[in-house]
């Protein structure tokens, strides 16, 4: 990437989204993917993974808010955290806002991303990194989760989209979430973001949310409006026993037990996230593919 040019995140074959790039602060590879770091004219100082944009400065208050906050206020008293993922701290971040949590376990892969992160990107950790609550683990996911004994109370996974060779596509699959059921405590509850939701393309989002179904009882798809992503973004709860909150609910609970101020997320917006559209609800409905080790799912990449 150079200076001046214009940065390419390509959201289909047929679509693509351009960032004007006013200053490469980082481009290397690590052992697992690239990753870029840079300053763009539309949304501020982004982290692009295999060339794919994770988050930005300015909009990623409202992706962060909506996978952590729905899951924790659907909690009556969590304690214990699990994140798979989340390399920039901000889904951490929002984690540690909530006055109930004891510990959080932060599992990623990819070191270099993490320490990147933390000294190019501080505005969305906002030190998280160094709260005494956490347990940073550089491992597989997958792996540390089948060598725990413990049980967490609310999962969270801030993965990257399959891709082709990347590093999470096989986090996306029933053996995964098979695993991730088994260390959730009797009342546990998991959420994820679940690639995009906009009609056209929607299959990864669609899937992800039948293979949920293949595993828990109780799945609940959302979405909301990502202005970096380009369009509306999936996500799920997924739970052997809780569903999420009634929308009359969520503002008490943000206020007796979140200690920051939340820039998206409230109980309108909450009411907002989970009343998804006719035509993808049929979507969903008739999805037929479940996701396996042996027949992953991939997004596009050029």
């Amino acid at each position: 990437m150079k200076e001046n040019e214009w940065f390419y995140d390509y959201v289909t074959s047929d679509m693509v989204q351009l960032h004007s790039i006013k200053e490469v602060i980082y481009s290397g590879r690590t052992q697992f993917q690239s990753i870029e770091i840079i300053a763009s004219g539309s949304f501020g100082r982004c982290l692009i993974l295999d060339g794919k944009i994770q988050s930005s400065e300015w909009d990623e208050f409202i992706y962060h808010e909506a996978l952590v906050h729905p899951p924790m206020i659907a909690h009556p008293h969590p304690e214990r955290v699990f994140i798979a993922g989340g390399g920039e701290g901000a889904t951490l971040r929002e984690v540690l806002a909530h006055s109930s949590v004891k510990g959080v376990v932060m599992v990623d892969i990819d070191k270099e991303v993490i320490d990147i992160c933390r000294r190019f990107l501080p505005s969305f950790h906002q030190g998280s990194f160094e709260d005494s609550r956490l347990e940073l683990r550089f491992i597989d996911a997958k792996g540390y989760l089948e060598g725990c004994r413990e049980k967490f109370d609310v999962i969270i996974l801030d993965l990257p989209e399959p891709i082709e060779g990347g590093p999470a596509y096989l986090l996306h699959t029933r053996e995964f979430y098979q695993v991730v059921r088994e260390k959730l405590a009797p009342e546990g509850i998991i959420s994820l973001q679940a690639g995009s939701s906009a009609w056209g393309n929607h299959q990864c989002f669609t899937a992800i949310i039948n293979t949920l179904k293949a595993v828990f009882p109780l799945v609940s798809p959302y979405e909301t409006f990502i202005p970096s992503y380009g369009g509306m973004w999936g996500f799920a709860l997924a739970s052997q026993k809780l569903s999420p909150l009634p929308p009359a609910e969520v503002d008490s609970k943000i206020s007796s037990r979140i200690t920051k101020g939340l820039m998206f997320y409230d109980g309108l917006a909450h009411q907002g996230l989970f009343s998804l559209p006719k035509y993808l609800r049929e979507a969903i409905a008739e999805e037929k593919r479940v996701i396996t080790t042996e027949q992953p799912f991939f997004i596009y990449q050029p």
